[in-house]
């Protein structure tokens, strides 16, 4: 979730009139700051979780491995002001992603008493994690149910539509094998994927990756 003003929800107006307040919060929740190198697991799928991560910039990728060993990569996503390990914090679950840095990044550990503490002193700022949560679920949820639901094609049309939108969360990847996870999938069912997007003349390749050829017709197909 972000730490900074909810942009949606019934609560909308008043994180942004009570966010310095919540911030100067959890600021006060922090008990260490570093700096971590590249490809360092801020989080690592299947620990305890008794500190959250706060990120306030800086690109880090999420993905989940089976005990299969199939993968699935929700992407990557530029941090700005992000804090990591609230579910499990709330759930006591383990963690259920690795979260990785994409390059180094200053980081803060956002200690789990104290956080506590804070939460039930000021029913504000439960009230603040309990929105933001519900939002990131249900975005979650509604991106899994796609993506299990549609076809490979479908999903990587529709994901291309939401960035040239500027409404997706998440970016991708450089490599077509991670492309490959972040649809559920493998590498030739994702080659043979895009290239029924290129035959219908929806979508091309440049150095940069898939870019929309068609916008109208690309909309015509996810619609």
């Amino acid at each position: 979730m972000q730490l900074k003003p909810l942009a949606k929800g019934r609560f909308q107006s008043l994180w942004q009139q009570e966010h310095d307040a919540i911030e100067q919060i959890m600021h006060q929740c922090i008990t260490e700051t570093k700096t971590v190198a590249a490809n360092y697991k801020l989080m690592q799928q299947g620990q305890p979780v008794t500190s959250l991560v706060f990120v306030a910039s800086g690109k880090i990728s999420m993905g989940y491995a089976a005990r299969n060993g199939r993968c699935f990569q929700l992407g990557t996503m530029d941090c700005d002001s992000q804090l990591f390990g609230e579910m499990e914090f709330f759930s006591g679950y383990h963690c259920q992603l690795d979260i990785i840095a994409e390059e180094a990044l200053e980081i803060a550990i956002i200690n789990g008493e104290k956080l506590q503490q804070a939460l039930l002193k000021e029913p504000k700022f439960a009230l603040f994690f309990a929105s933001a949560i519900a939002i990131d679920y249900q975005d979650t949820i509604d991106m899994l149910t796609r993506r299990m639901l549609y076809p490979i094609a479908y999903n990587i049309a529709y994901d291309l539509y939401q960035q040239h939108l500027n409404e997706q969360p998440v970016a991708g990847f450089n490599k077509c094998y991670l492309e490959a996870e972040r649809f559920a999938t493998t590498d030739r069912v994702y080659r043979r994927a895009v290239k029924k997007l290129e035959e219908l003349q929806l979508i091309k390749r440049d150095k940069e990756g898939l870019i929309i050829q068609d916008l109208a017709g690309l909309k015509a197909f996810i619609e």
